[in-house]
């Protein structure tokens, strides 16, 4: 899954790029609870479900998480990807489709070029999947996530779950703050609709 081995390719190579939304997993859309050995151990937010269901109908979705626990020998990569795919497996079976999912599995001090808030994996999807990155969002309870998306020239929306709370004095002052994932779509389809252009 780190380098996108999950995919759905839906790219329409005569358009200009489609907008997207990348997620953060754990605070975000399933609640944080250290590293997850086991998909028994996923607990979703229950807001995330029709959450996702809106915005699937204007965005691409895709998931980039951070999974250092990888690098601490915490969990393996295995168990990581065995957690991730049975997130987006749930998610499908309530017709929420995740394009792709991006795993960093690095420390932060070991320097790589794919933990947030470097925008590796955003120009990757970009790349693959004919993204529109002005267009797109990232959410986030950590201000890495908010400062990814000013990187990647994409908008950031910061979510209260998770760590948010705890780090939200870190944040730049024009940062969008929302409680949940549900307010995080809510305004997310908000800013899509005031720069979507007038049909002519």
């Amino acid at each position: 899954m780190t380098d996108g081995s999950h995919r759905n390719r839906t790219e329409d190579p005569c358009s200009r790029g489609r907008p997207a939304v990348f997620l953060d997993r754990d605070g975000t859309i399933i609640e944080d609870r250290g590293h997850l050995l086991d998909p028994s151990q996923i607990v979703f937010y229950p807001e995330t479900f029709d959450a996702l269901l809106r915005l699937r109908e204007q965005f691409l979705l895709f998931i980039v998480t951070h999974q250092p626990g990888i690098a601490r020998g915490l969990i393996t990569r295995e168990q990581a990807d065995r957690v991730n795919l049975a997130v987006v497996a749930a998610l499908a079976e309530r017709s929420i489709v995740i394009t792709d999912v991006y795993v960093c599995p690095h420390e932060r001090s070991q320097g790589c070029a794919c933990v947030k808030p470097k925008p590796y994996f955003l120009k990757q999807a970009a790349a693959r999947y004919s993204i529109d990155l002005a267009a797109s969002f990232t959410v986030g309870d950590h201000p890495h996530d908010v400062e990814l998306a000013v990187n990647a020239g994409a908008r950031g929306i910061y979510v209260l779950t998770g760590h948010g709370r705890r780090h939200q004095s870190e944040l730049p002052p024009d940062a969008i703050v929302v409680p949940t994932i549900a307010q995080a779509a809510e305004r997310i389809l908000d800013l899509h609709r005031r720069n979507a252009p007038e049909a002519g």
